[in-house]
């Protein structure tokens, strides 16, 4: 009997802090997220010598509230779970690690409490409260074609090194170390930020002819701009054509199994379509 009203106790919490198909569950990860948004203007706001100054205790205070609270549901997200370690090391359970302790690490090294600012990624859950769900069927396209442009992207990026390389070396031959480009990796450097249209302008050609080959420098940016896109733009349109043969475009939910911790299933589903596990939704 025990045992029973732990399982519901753990079910009903996992319900509630996982999923955001039900009242419950919504209204966790609204406050969550309402929580998030609250702890990065505190972090702000703290940054703010004058600001700071005069509301420190208040902020302080604060960020150990909302610090406490996120550890208490860190630890109530590990606890609902079969599976602890799944969630410990998956992107939001580091994501919700790495939004904690940096408080407590102040307490040692002064100013990381700071890097609180990375709770900001945990609004990505915003995705399931707002049931974007049903577009994750796009994003998971796109990623496809992104590792499936790899291998291209890869060859273009090399090829872009070393055109940066040889184009860096000939304008030190060029230019010298008397107009800025004091040695190779340094017009290296210049090489490619110009090629890539930023242009800081520490470092110019002075010479008619250096000036002429950065003026090629840039057109050949433009062009390289386009290249990456093409080839992921090119795949997408492949994955995106498979996944309309195989009907994969169906609508999802929020729903999350409490045993391996996959998410993305069906609206029809009872049993989780990776380990078979009681879907508790």
């Amino acid at each position: 009997m025990n045992n029973t009203k732990k399982t519901n106790w753990r079910a009903k919490l996992h319900e509630i802090i996982y999923e955001a198909d039900t009242p419950s569950g919504k209204l966790f990860d609204v406050i969550l997220l309402i929580t998030i948004i609250a702890s990065i203007v505190l972090v702000m706001l703290e940054s703010v010598k004058s600001f700071d100054v005069k509301y420190h205790d208040f902020l302080n205070i604060s960020e150990w509230v909302i610090t406490i609270l996120f550890s208490i549901e860190y630890i109530a997200r590990i606890i609902t779970v079969k599976r602890p370690i799944k969630y410990i090391t998956s992107f939001y359970g580091i994501v919700d690690l790495l939004s904690t302790v940096p408080k407590y690490i102040s307490l040692l090294f002064g100013g990381v409490h700071a890097l609180a600012a990375l709770r900001a990624l945990r609004l990505l859950r915003i995705f399931r409260i707002l049931k974007l769900a049903r577009y994750l069927g796009a994003s998971n396209t796109l990623l496809k074609a992104l590792k499936a442009s790899r291998v291209k992207i890869a060859v273009f990026l090399f090829t872009v090194i070393i055109i940066s390389i040889i184009l860096g070396t000939i304008m030190y031959l060029v230019e010298g170390e008397k107009n800025g480009f004091t040695n190779i990796p340094k017009s290296v450097y210049w090489c490619i930020v110009t090629l890539t249209t930023v242009g800081y302008g520490d470092i110019a050609p002075v010479t008619a002819l250096g000036q002429f080959i950065a003026a090629m420098v840039m057109i050949l940016g433009y062009g390289i701009i386009a290249v990456p896109t093409g080839i992921v733009s090119a795949e997408y349109a492949t994955q995106q054509k498979a996944d309309q043969d195989k009907d994969v475009d169906v609508q999802l939910n929020s729903q999350s199994c409490a045993n391996c911790m996959t998410e993305n299933h069906k609206d029809t589903a009872d049993f989780c379509y990776k380990c078979g596990n009681k879907l508790h939704l």
